[in-house]
């Protein structure tokens, strides 16, 4: 059924089902092989989870036999966001995102950062000047995504949100843009460096290796990486948010429901990773691939 469904998705790089078609399509990627773990509860029930990435890109395949044998056996989908597609998203980020009489963006970060914003506005083809009422966290994404080999139309969760019958959400669009937009000035100043670091290092396509070849301890590493600077923004971006998604994924497995929780795979791995609190609270974790 998913071979079926992902038909209109070969285009944009993207199938679940690797030995659907006898088309095999060109790329330099390595062997997909992604990790996906197997959750059961203390009295047996169970579900899966697995990391997944927002963009990728055109010739990236990052499709399983396995990975479509354990989605097709789930009874639901589970997701960051279930509408990506809102049209109240890009509303609702411009609301946020601007506050009249912003200091010059090169001055929101710390001197010795300012050389790789300053890389990163270049080749974003961007200037300081774009940014005179955006605030940092806002600037941020909007650089990432000017940088960003990948295209979300290839996006894992999209393309799974696609081929499933049911979804459930973990969070909403107007939660996660007041997430960014109530941190703290010393926070966004991080996180905006942050992008300008991952772009100086290339660390995002380092990162995407790790997750397409199932290195763990990589993965984890690179995540390490990116948010050790901030204890705020690992605390708000990432533990706080695992932690309240653990609940519910355990109430799911506990009724029985079999879900499929996808969601970005920086979320999975690392003793405050999703795997980890799952397995604290008594819940059998297996890695499966």
């Amino acid at each position: 059924m998913i071979a079926r469904l992902l038909k209109p998705f070969a285009l944009l790089g993207a199938c679940l089902l690797a030995a659907c078609e006898p088309y095999v399509p060109a790329s330099e990627w390595p062997e997909a092989s992604p990790p996906i773990w197997e959750v059961t509860s203390p009295s047996g029930q169970q579900g899966w989870v697995f990391g997944t990435v927002h963009a990728l890109p055109d010739d990236l395949f990052w499709g399983t036999p396995l990975l479509d044998e354990t989605f097709d056996r789930a009874g639901l989908l589970v997701v960051e966001v279930a509408n990506l597609d809102d049209p109240e998203g890009m509303g609702l980020f411009a609301d946020l995102s601007e506050t009249p009489g912003q200091p010059p963006l090169i001055d929101r970060v710390e001197p010795e950062e300012r050389p790789a914003l300053r890389q990163l506005l270049q080749d974003a083809d961007m200037a300081d000047t774009d940014f005179g009422r955006v605030e940092s966290w806002a600037a941020a994404m909007m650089l990432s995504t000017a940088v960003r080999t990948g295209d979300p139309a290839n996006g894992v969760d999209r393309i799974m949100i696609h081929n499933a019958d049911r979804v459930i959400g973990l969070e909403s669009f107007s939660f996660q843009m007041t997430m960014f937009d109530t941190l703290s000035p010393e926070a966004q100043s991080d996180l905006l460096y942050g992008v300008a670091r991952s772009h100086q290092t290339n660390s995002d396509n380092a990162m995407l290796l790790a997750w397409l070849t199932g290195n763990e301890r990589e993965l984890a590493a690179r995540v390490n990486e990116a948010l050790e600077f901030s204890p705020e923004l690992k605390r708000v971006l990432l533990t706080e948010r695992n932690n309240r998604w653990v609940d519910r994924i355990t109430a799911l497995i506990d009724e029985g429901r079999e879900p499929f929780v996808a969601v970005g795979a920086g979320h999975m791995i690392g003793e405050d990773g999703v795997v980890a609190l799952l397995a604290a609270r008594g819940y059998e974790t297996r890695r499966i691939q």
